[in-house]
């Protein structure tokens, strides 16, 4: 985007807001189905009612206004007012989103979910104001694993050498480093193609994307790894929510609170058609020993994890009950 389209942007973006009606504008990397969009959809709907039809929100999905790093930095400057990214985007800007990127952090999606309900996950959305972002909601992403084109990835072992796509974060790569792969930062939208070219080897991800990017097609091996339950966010722009008022912040908040029970059931659903999907495209799941993957993750804790308050927010996840 050009700089002065951008800047035209972000005024006519801002104001906008206010006394008027307000079409919030929300991207998101995933299809129109996809359950986060859905569940964006369904807070805007909820967000009309809530304001008497003075607020919605309108999703731009699939990419349409470019990566979840272009999305981000336009969320932050205002010229977009919401953005759901996966948490691991968020790595480099928010420290406190490091904690629920962690791998292996979670037991289960249940204690996932008793996890960032609870005052860590509320204190990780509020840690983000400060660098722009008003933190809304936490919504599930499922459990990622590894997905491979040439041959099954079965143990740590069979990890070493492989080119594997990462998210562009710091952990994600070292992460990947640590099981002994080389990790290669790109976008998810060009991963079916580098699968497929062989630039890369692998990819890891959850059910639903490795059916909806048609990853299965070109990767047909699935080792459920699950290394990672990272959650995606919903943030707004901080620019954008300071022109609110009180009430209809209140407004936006109770939207988003709401969706996310709707996005969860959305996932569940999506995630058992998306298996069915793929096996029935001729993916093989594999079953794998998680336990050396584990061993392997301390020097990523050692290396990200330093900070006392950050180490104290690991604890007490996994100490949730």
């Amino acid at each position: 985007m050009q700089l002065k389209t951008l800047v035209a942007a972000v005024v006519a973006s801002i104001a906008a807001l206010g006394a008027h009606a307000t079409e919030f504008r929300s991207a998101d990397i995933h299809p129109d189905d996809y359950p986060t969009v859905t569940a964006v959809k369904f807070m805007g709907e909820r967000l009309k009612q809530l304001s008497g039809g003075k607020h919605t929100v309108r999703v731009y999905p699939n990419g349409a206004l470019g990566g979840e790093k272009e999305t981000i930095e336009q969320t932050k400057i205002g010229a977009l007012q919401m953005v759901r990214i996966n948490v691991g985007a968020m790595n480099n800007i928010c420290p406190e989103t490091l904690v629920p990127t962690m791998p292996f952090l979670f037991k289960s999606v249940e204690h996932m979910h008793k996890s960032l309900d609870g005052p860590v996950g509320q204190e990780i959305l509020k840690a983000c104001e400060k660098q722009g972002f008003v933190g809304l909601a936490f919504y599930d992403s499922g459990a990622r694993s590894m997905f491979t084109a040439k041959k099954p990835v079965k143990s740590l072992a069979d990890m070493k050498g492989l080119k594997v796509r990462v998210q562009q974060s710091d952990l994600w790569v070292s992460m990947l480093e640590a099981m002994g792969a080389n990790a290669t930062p790109m976008p998810m939208g060009e991963v079916y193609t580098g699968l497929k070219t062989g630039l890369i080897d692998a990819a890891e991800n959850n059910y639903p994307t490795y059916e909806s990017a048609r990853a299965f097609e070109v990767a047909k091996y699935f080792s459920k790894t699950e290394h990672s339950m990272a959650p995606e966010m919903l943030l707004f722009s901080k620019r954008a929510w300071d022109r609110l008022s009180p009430e209809e912040q209140g407004w936006v908040r109770q939207a988003a609170k709401e969706s996310v029970p709707h996005m969860r059931k959305q996932w569940a659903e999506r995630e058992a058609k998306a298996l069915a999907t793929v096996k029935a495209g001729g993916a093989e799941i594999i079953e794998v020993d998680k336990a050396p993957f584990q061993a392997a993750m301390k020097p990523v804790y050692d290396k990200f994890i330093t900070d006392a308050r950050l180490k104290d927010m690991v604890k007490r996840v996994q100490d949730t009950q």
